[in-house]
């Protein structure tokens, strides 16, 4: 029997005129596509329509939620002030919350990576760490100068999360590209990864089918786990 290919869902980045197009466009690491169609599963784009996420919702089977190089508003999750480091697309931000909260509701399979991770905890009730450096003394250097296809750290799983379930190790070398992460995933959620520093690098709602962030690029498939990750994914969403 042919194993069904299910429709996932993935966040676009947008850009301004420059570079690629004199005009507006949105943008997509192939890697990302390909991951999704090594486990078996039909990736395809989703444009930043706020207004459009039902809909969309409608025709997928999955949501991955992509990262980018920007943040999340600090409003979003109750944050008095905004770090000067702060970057922010609001309408790539306004649409992916729109169709990760509505994901949750349905009880669709989530899979946020690196900002999408960050935009998960905020979506589950958690807040943020704006800067690692200004707020977590001795911290690795958690936006790495090597190249993203290369291991930047280790990290430790936790016991008896999802997570472990899935890559069936104890630790795992992730790549890294973010001056932010995640202070407290929210009351629904618990952390399932963290790295030598202590800075949150994955978290989960365990009551969920499948609602997983992790805050490295598995889409770049630097360790075993990255891609059982992927395969968990996508049988949830064959569920």
């Amino acid at each position: 029997m042919t194993m069904r290919r299910c429709l996932i869902g993935l966040t676009l980045d947008a850009e301004t005129p420059g570079g690629y197009s004199q005009y507006d466009w949105y943008a997509l690491r192939a890697n990302y596509v390909g991951a999704i169609e090594q486990a078996g599963g039909i990736a395809v784009g989703l444009p930043h329509s706020a207004a459009m996420a039902a809909d969309l919702l409608d025709r997928i089977d999955g949501l991955v939620v992509t990262g980018g190089a920007f943040d999340i508003d600090p409003g979003l999750y109750g944050a008095a002030e905004r770090h000067l480091t702060v970057t922010l697309k609001e309408g790539r931000t306004a649409a992916e919350l729109a169709l990760l909260t509505g994901a949750l509701e349905r009880g669709m399979p989530v899979l946020g990576i690196c900002g999408g991770a960050q935009l998960l905890a905020v979506a589950l009730g958690g807040t943020l760490v704006q800067h690692i450096p200004d707020e977590i003394p001795g911290a690795l250097e958690h936006e790495q100068v090597n190249p993203r296809h290369e291991p930047g750290h280790t990290i430790t799983i936790q016991s008896g999360t999802r997570l472990a379930a899935i890559v069936g190790t104890e630790r795992m070398a992730v790549n890294s590209a973010h001056h932010q992460a995640v202070r407290d995933p929210g009351p629904r959620a618990v952390i399932n990864a963290v790295a030598p520093d202590g800075v949150i690098e994955g978290i989960e709602d365990p009551a969920a089918r499948f609602c997983l962030g992790v805050q490295w690029h598995p889409e770049f498939g630097i360790d075993p786990g990255d891609g059982r990750l992927f395969t968990a994914f996508l049988a949830a969403c064959r569920q």
